[in-house]
């Protein structure tokens, strides 16, 4: 609880920090990406991540480059959600998780999934073939993971995990996304 107290706090000071800094340069009340990775790298608790783009791109409904503080703010917290499920789930502390980690990590966030698609997905997502994923791959997984979700649900509109698309819906789906 100490630890979200101060993680708040951070936040807080890195967004008015921000603030005044975009009130010096664009005036706008938006963050760019490379605002949002000045943040992250200034701010002792933010949380870790090198997909900035793909990150930002779950918030940027517009396709513009930026984000709102508003979306900012829900953009740190999942980031950094993440990023504590990720160390829960690293029960050794080494840096990653194996596929029954992930299992279990993705689960925390509410998704159900079969052993044969998480195996997918570690093998998709262990950049060095040890059966692990390091966190950056973690939030790499998750992005992709709430996209391709995000994507398939405008389809499933009675919400029971099946959908029939046409074909070039299908293509249109897969190349629509910022994945």
């Amino acid at each position: 609880m100490e630890y979200q107290k101060k993680r708040d706090i951070d936040l807080r000071k890195a967004i008015s920090s921000l603030d005044l800094e975009l009130k010096t340069m664009n005036n706008d009340g938006q963050v760019l990406c490379d605002e949002y990775m000045h943040i992250l790298n200034t701010s002792e608790n933010a949380p870790e991540s090198t997909h900035f783009e793909e990150l930002m791109g779950m918030f940027d409904k517009q396709n513009r480059g930026v984000i709102s503080f508003e979306d900012f703010g829900a953009l740190w917290k999942y980031v950094s959600d993440w990023q504590n499920c990720f160390r829960s789930f690293d029960r050794d502390n080494s840096g990653n998780i194996d596929k029954e980690e992930l299992k279990n990590a993705l689960t925390a966030f509410g998704y159900r999934l079969s052993d044969e698609i998480v195996n997918v997905m570690v093998q998709k997502f262990d950049r060095f073939g040890r059966g692990t994923i390091l966190f950056d791959d973690f939030i790499q997984c998750c992005v992709t993971l709430y996209t391709l979700t995000s994507a398939f649900r405008q389809y499933d509109t009675d919400q029971d995990g099946v959908i029939t698309i046409h074909y070039e819906q299908f293509l249109k789906m897969v190349f629509g996304l910022k994945v």
